[in-house]
């Protein structure tokens, strides 16, 4: 007979596998005090979230003085913004500083186009 602790780690296990892997995600590195992060918010943080792109690829703020060991960056970030496309924990690519929104959309834009089955609505 089974024991119940063997059958629950199961079905825990079980149900993590018929979950989704998850989409792609544009990882914002900020440090306290960044003119060009304080900029962003302003011109494009503050509507980010009502935006294609962010159904594409849903904000996450990090700091660089504290990056997560949930994601693997081809190289440490050194400025700031970085915005970094990832998926799964793996970095696609990213955009170093902020050129200003004019440039900012069309860049951001190319970088998820680059990896549309990742950056598909609605996840992977």
């Amino acid at each position: 007979m089974p024991k119940p602790l063997a059958i629950v780690t199961g079905l825990f296990l079980a149900g993590l596998a018929a979950l989704p892997l998850r989409a792609a995600e544009l990882v914002m590195v900020q440090r306290p005090g960044c003119h060009w992060c304080q900029q962003w918010n302003e011109e494009i943080g503050i509507s980010y979230h009502k935006t294609e792109e962010a159904r594409r690829a849903p904000l996450r703020r990090v700091e660089i003085s504290a990056l997560p060991e949930d994601i693997d960056f081809a190289s440490k970030p050194v400025f700031t913004p970085t915005f970094v496309l990832v998926e799964d924990g793996q970095e696609l690519g990213r955009i170093e500083g902020y050129p200003g929104a004019h440039f900012f959309w069309p860049m951001l834009d190319q970088l998820l186009d680059a990896h549309p089955e990742a950056t598909k609505p609605g996840g992977s």
